[in-house]
């Protein structure tokens, strides 16, 4: 099992401890390193910046989110980064959620696993340097009736075939992922829960595609603390949590709340979106219980890591992304460090 890093969000005052950690990262030999976006940063402008400061980890968005961009422009950041990386780029897409992509990017939240398929579609063949065409329901390349013509990419990207990763949290999306992408970004995993709420559905698109799980990249992220008060460990992240569970999307629309009922925790999942709606965030975070929180995190000693990073790999993990936690700069150097001492303890470093 290899491990990853997870930058999350620049700015909020972390840009050089972002980058620093980055550079740690590589120097350990992580794997990967990953850059979100929301309606702050965009992710391929820190991967620029990262990349160009780093010798040999890849560099990877986590996401891309769909309803920001034209196909083929995603196409050609991702050709650009993978080329300036010297082939060291991953693309992560994904669709966000309803309040971001209707709220911020003024694109209705309709059909998103049709518009993912479609959006795939168009990526790859602009990737592949193909002249595109496409006519579906979401895209029609070129336009008909008018001077537009089929195109193809001129940059080279560094590879014939860039990774391609999706961010899948339900049924339906993760089984697509399977089929169509050569790995999933998931969130809040539980070891534990980790074949009922993703690998089998992941494994039936493969099927559906005539495809086995070998070579696929199935990549949790889970937030990483050490210290020997597992207890106050998991409190620290209480109100992410109850972000996730009880905030993101809406009160009818929320993956994460679904993902949490998923793994059992149908009345817990209720309590949280219930009171964080109505503006009780602390009662919220109170709310959630430190089972889920212990289930979905990496905490304590860095031999309680090392076991939890074995049920990890056994459940089938091949790239553990870390998103290592702490109020100074140092203190997520020493987890980061942390992370790479516990695979070796677990027996699963190649």
């Amino acid at each position: 099992m290899r491990l990853g890093i997870n930058l999350g969000y620049w700015g909020a005052g972390m840009d050089g401890d972002n980058l620093a950690v980055a550079q740690e990262a590589d120097r350990l030999g992580y794997d990967v390193c990953w850059a979100a976006e929301a309606y702050g940063s965009d992710a391929p402008t820190v991967l620029a910046w990262v990349g160009a400061q780093t010798e040999n980890i890849d560099i990877g968005s986590a996401i891309m989110q769909i309803p920001a961009r034209q196909p083929t422009m995603t196409a050609m950041t991702a050709a650009t980064l993978d080329s300036l990386s010297g082939g060291r780029f991953r693309l992560g897409l994904g669709v966000s959620g309803p309040q971001v992509s209707e709220g911020w990017y003024g694109v209705r939240f309709d059909k998103p696993l049709a518009r993912t398929r479609e959006y795939v579609e168009i990526v790859r063949k602009a990737m592949a340097r193909e002249r595109v065409t496409h006519e579906g329901d979401h895209w029609t390349l070129p336009l008909p009736g008018g001077p537009g013509k089929p195109i193809k990419l001129t940059v080279h990207p560094q590879r014939e075939h860039i990774p391609l990763y999706i961010a899948a949290i339900g049924p339906k999306n993760l089984e697509q992922t399977g089929e169509i992408a050569d790995g999933a970004l998931l969130i809040f995993p539980s070891a534990e829960h980790l074949e009922e709420t993703a690998l089998r559905h992941l494994r039936a698109g493969r099927e559906k595609a005539g495809l086995t799980m070998d070579g696929f990249d199935v990549c949790p992220t889970l937030p990483l603390a050490i210290g020997d008060d597992v207890n106050g460990l998991a409190d620290m992240f209480r109100p992410y949590t109850a972000l996730y569970v009880g905030g993101m999307g809406s009160r009818k629309q929320n993956f994460y709340n679904q993902l949490a009922q998923r793994m059992g925790y149908e009345k817990e999942a209720a309590e949280i979106q219930e009171k964080y709606l109505s503006g009780d965030k602390a009662g919220a975070a109170a709310a959630v219980p430190h089972r889920l929180i212990d289930q979905t995190t990496l905490l304590g000693s860095v031999e309680r890591i090392a076991d939890r990073m074995q049920a990890y790999a056994a459940a089938g993990v091949t790239t553990l992304t870390l998103a290592p936690a702490g109020f100074t700069l140092d203190e997520r150097i020493a987890a980061l460090r942390a992370g790479t001492e516990a695979l070796e303890r677990a027996g699963l470093v190649d």
